[in-house]
């Protein structure tokens, strides 16, 4: 007869004979002595505890200490032999465990061995298992599961954690849900069974950079979307606005296959989402990368939400801090050595437009080649703004082009330092504008007379040449794009390149490109180089005893069709392009006034235009326009009025530059009464030019203007001098 016995709540279903079992629930009867430890003895079992024993079978009274119980008539000859074989084979297997475990010493116990301990102590082993408890730990790197007890105290099971996933004691936080609530410290006097935490249980880990409130994520990220980012990261405005945008595709019924009513929706009138590839394909011209807000929409959608998505930035580099192993080029192992890269084609980018405001910003940057035919290189400074043509887009608005100091040939290019970048840029961000990317020529005259170029980059030759992609992606490194979703705080970047060459019709266009990110890693960690008698070739450079580099791979096509991956020594640059169109708006748009007679460009002195006072006086005389506003609003002539070593106005010039951004004309007139424009204006009447409005400023300027007027300004040093004297009193040239 079989009966059932119970083992932590569980029935199991024993082969033993019915007897007396024990009262205690869990331990098990064991068929190996005739006595239990007070001397009782009872059918074919002996008891595990000291206490009483339940009822026994009907028919056999309950044995006392020192009594021996007799079978009686019911007990046959044949089950007897059965039982006293069965308690003989208990018996050495009893005694053959605990000779094996006695010649292995402190060696692992076997699986009989173990047995056997059980057996001999199962109060212990029951008790051992009913404390020991897993418990799982999710983290960026997975889940892993942590053995601990339920009177452990929570400072050693994150000891145990800390151990098991490699961070330090202080560099992650444990919390009990999700959503960074229902942290645990490291407390001496909390054990986990006050807590709450029970067996299997799943805790969540994030590390030092990524704990935090919930709250501080969700500013400007998709709802739902929980991602390993940089929370105190400020994106960008354009990226904020986008990130609260629906960005579906709304479409209107169809009268043809829509089968429904106004109020309802089908497969052919559904939105779609930003990402939907068959839409971007039939869009005109097509898109081949989708914007980079609707590939984050594409990462946080599903069911998931894209709780655990997390945008981060190749490396090229031997994780520094491993201590395992000396440094390169003595030794490397797969926790610090850099993964090997596979080159290809970006899905997405940052910028999808490039857009200039007008004819007339261009048309003078390119005045440089058509005086010289030299290739000329600017900056072209504007602004974000939403590309509507595509879903989620972003658009580059160039406002102004600066040319900082450069030599420039037929054939090439090269940048010198420029001391005046800073002021640069801070002077375009009072005005709201900001660089947003470079611009250089490509231009070769082909028929003067019928004014062509030559038609050089296409598919036959190269779009961008291999040091132009290396000149980018350090570029595009030095600004790169604030992200809140990328560990490091910024993933990629929206810095674009611009070239002016020639087209298919021999005409000059403007192309738009960017590189990918693989190849902003490969230039920042130095891992690529340019081919000098091919162009269109880049070489990864092989690793050294001074620096290590990863195989850089790509995938291409034989002459049977087949896909093969070659490394990428040489490698064709198209694999890290991305094409952005460029266009001009059919209604121009004027941030900076345009004139007839425009004010000289910075660094083309050898063009014999030159920025002075000279200059600046001619200009003011030529434009009499009656609005102040119009006449200032040069983006060249404010960059002098800030950088002239005569007079520089950095300190004195936020207000015009207010005026000119929100097109205020009182407020520049309200500038224009200042003492800093009347001195602009002396120093440029003593060129011999009469300004339009001097004798009109005279006026509200009052007597002091007029003392003013009567000093005169040496023409070697620019010093003031008092009325009546002949000679400087700072260089003591004469006067004339």
């Amino acid at each position: 007869m079989l009966v059932f016995a119970s083992f932590s709540g569980f029935p199991f279903q024993l082969g033993f004979p019915r007897t007396s079992l024990c009262h205690r629930p869990g331990v098990f009867p064991k068929l190996a002595s005739s006595r239990c430890r007070e001397g009782r003895r009872v059918r074919g079992a002996t008891c595990a505890c000291v206490g009483p024993l339940v009822a026994p079978e009907p028919g056999f009274p309950a044995a006392r200490p020192g009594e021996s119980l007799e079978r009686g008539t019911r007990t046959s000859a044949a089950g007897g032999a059965g039982r006293a074989k069965l308690e003989r084979r208990w018996r050495r297997r009893r005694e053959a465990g605990a000779g094996s475990e006695a010649a292995a010493g402190s060696a692992r116990p076997s699986g009989r061995q173990a047995a056997a301990a059980r057996d001999s102590s199962p109060e212990a082993g029951a008790a051992a298992m009913a404390e020991s408890i897993i418990i799982r730990v999710q983290s960026p790197d997975g889940v892993k599961r942590i053995t601990a007890t339920k009177r452990e105290t929570a400072a050693t099971f994150l000891k145990k954690v800390a151990k098991e996933f490699g961070f330090q004691n202080n560099g992650f936080s444990v919390y009990i849900n999700r959503n960074k609530t229902g942290e645990i410290t490291a407390s001496s006097n909390k054990s986990l069974n006050l807590l709450k935490i029970k067996h299997g249980d799943l805790l969540f880990l994030f590390p030092s950079s990524l704990a935090g409130p919930s709250s501080e994520m969700e500013t400007s990220v998709p709802p739902g979307f929980k991602g390993f980012g940089a929370p105190n990261v400020v994106e960008d405005e354009i990226d904020q606005y986008l990130s609260k945008q629906d960005g579906k595709i709304y479409r209107s019924r169809d009268p043809q296959l829509c089968r429904h009513g106004p109020l309802g929706k089908c497969v052919h009138c559904v939105p779609l989402e930003p990402f939907d590839e068959d839409y971007l394909n039939h869009l005109e011209p097509p898109v081949k990368h989708m914007s980079f807000h609707a590939y984050i929409r594409k990462l946080t959608g599903g069911a998931d939400k894209g709780k655990f998505v997390a945008l981060e930035n190749i490396s090229c580099k031997i994780k520094s801090g491993c201590e395992g192993h000396l440094p390169w080029p003595n030794g490397i192992c797969t926790k610090c050595q850099p993964s090997a890269i596979t080159l290809n084609r970006q899905k997405y980018r940052h910028v999808d437009n490039i857009m200039f405001e007008n004819h007339t910003v261009a048309d003078r940057f390119l005045d440089f080649w058509r005086k010289t035919g030299n290739q000329h290189f600017g900056y072209l400074y504007g602004r974000y703004t939403e590309h509507k043509d595509i879903p989620l887009g972003i658009r580059a608005e160039v406002a102004a082009i600066y040319e900082p100091p450069q030599i420039g040939t037929q054939n090439s290019l090269e940048l010198l330092e420029d001391p005046k970048a800073e002021v640069v840029d801070e002077i375009a961000a009072k005005l709201g504008l900001r660089k947003v990317g470079w611009i250089f020529t490509d231009l070769v005259s082909e028929d003067t007379r019928k004014g062509t170029v030559r038609y050089s980059r296409n598919k036959d030759t190269y779009f961008l040449s291999s040091e132009e992609c290396i000149t980018a992606g350090d570029f595009q490194n030095k600004h790169p794009n604030m992200c809140r979703l990328s560990p490091d705080g910024h993933f990629g970047s929206k810095f674009v390149t611009a070239v002016a060459t020639g087209g298919p019709d021999n005409q000059v266009h403007f192309e738009g490109y960017q590189v990918s990110n693989q190849c902003m890693a490969l230039v920042r960690d130095e891992c690529l180089l340019p081919c000098k008698d091919a162009p269109e070739l880049g070489y990864a450079k092989e690793s050294s005893s001074e620096q290590y580099v990863p195989d850089v791979f790509y995938k291409d096509v034989d002459k049977f069709g087949n896909e093969i991956t070659q490394l990428a020594r040489p490698l064709p640059v198209e694999y890290l392009i991305i094409d952005i169109t460029t266009t001009f708006p059919k209604d121009p748009v004027y941030t900076f006034s345009i004139s007839q007679n425009p004010f000289p460009i910075e660094n083309r002195d050898v063009l014999g235009e030159t920025q002075d006072f000279h200059s600046l006086a001619t200009y003011l005389s030529q434009n009499t326009s009656s609005v102040f506003l119009d006449t200032i609003s040069d983006f060249h002539l404010l960059l002098f009025l800030v950088t002239n070593e005569v007079m520089p106005l950095q300190d004195s010039i936020s207000l015009l530059l207010e005026a000119v951004r929100t097109r205020n004309e009182e407020l520049a007139q309200t500038w224009k009464r200042s003492e800093q424009w009347a001195t602009i204006e002396q120093l440029c009447s003593t060129v011999g030019l009469q300004l339009p409005g001097l004798q009109e400023y005279g006026a509200v300027g009052g007597s002091t203007h007029t003392a003013t007027a009567a000093m005169w300004a040496c023409q070697h040093c620019t010093f003031m001098n008092q009325p009546g004297t002949g000679h400087c009193e700072m260089c003591s040239l004469p006067r004339t």
